[in-house]
């Protein structure tokens, strides 16, 4: 598929795609039409997106198959899903018109029950079918075999990153106290050899990128909840709160006490109420 602009995607969607700073919306074949979301996307972005969604109810636009594929977001922001939410609720009729089915692929964790309950409070206008595997989903609508690897090289693209290490990112996101080598190489169907190479030439390597999706877990975590430091670093991984404090200090500049307290008050600084560094 060829990235294009929105004009263009508009009016010959078919084998073409848009792309938004965190998602990815296409259109493989006129049947078949989908979305990537990755990263944490927002309200904004949401909007945007929404914009490029209206494509699918031009009136050249057949009735189609549709995917949305949110597995590699990390972290389900309330702002996107509304803009979203007030879309399906405005054109539910057209979408119910449009769209024969729908495969919601989900993320791990607490953002996966947050999008997994989504049509639980919005009522679809088309059947949904919620998996957790992308590959499965674009498979139980008769997608192409390879239209998984050409989306994973679409979002790296957008990303900048190369594939392989956009797809091992993805993984780690998910695995992030359990990862292992062997487990990605199962996961992205390579040799340890292969994946070891592919990294190298990317200029990184397996440990430094756990070690980073750790870092990058913990930190949001950090922003977005009051849990335990503790907890958080045992959570995300690491063996110990100083081994974890370490690293954290080393990439971030900050202790993850200090780093609470300054993102929490950027975050609202005019906001009443306790702010810091949580329970050790």
């Amino acid at each position: 598929m060829e990235r294009v602009e929105p004009e263009v995607f508009r009016r010959h969607p078919a084998g073409h795609f848009v792309a938004g700073a965190t998602w990815l919306h296409f259109c493989s074949e006129p049947g078949l039409f989908g979305v990537v979301l990755f990263g944490r996307p927002d309200r904004q972005e949401g909007a945007h997106l929404v914009r490029s969604l209206r494509v699918e109810l031009e009136p050249h636009v057949p009735r189609h198959r549709s995917i949305v594929d949110t597995s590699r977001i990390e972290a389900a922001d309330a702002g996107a899903f509304e803009a979203i939410a007030a879309y399906v609720r405005e054109e539910r009729a057209a979408l119910g018109e449009k769209v024969e089915r729908l495969v919601l692929v989900r993320p791990s964790g607490l953002e996966g029950a947050v999008v997994a309950g989504f049509f639980g409070v919005l009522e679809a206008p088309y059947p949904v079918t919620v998996v957790s595997d992308a590959r499965a989903g674009l498979a139980a609508l008769g997608a192409p075999d390879g239209l998984a690897a050409v989306l994973d090289a679409g979002v790296a693209t957008v990303r900048g990153v190369d594939p392989i290490v956009g797809r091992l990112r993805d993984h780690l996101a998910a695995r992030l106290a359990e990862a292992t080598m062997a487990g990605a190489c199962s996961a992205l169907g390579l040799s340890e050899r292969t994946l070891q190479r592919r990294l190298t030439e990317a200029g990184t390597s397996f440990r430094a990128e756990l070690t980073s999706a750790r870092l990058k877990a913990a930190a949001r975590r950090l922003t977005d909840t009051q849990d335990p430091i503790t907890a958080i670093a045992l959570d995300a991984g690491f063996s110990s709160l100083q081994h974890f404090s370490t690293k954290f200090s080393e990439v971030f500049g900050a202790s993850p006490t200090l780093w609470r307290e300054r993102a929490r008050g950027a975050a609202a600084p005019g906001e009443g109420g306790a702010r810091g560094g949580g329970r050790t």
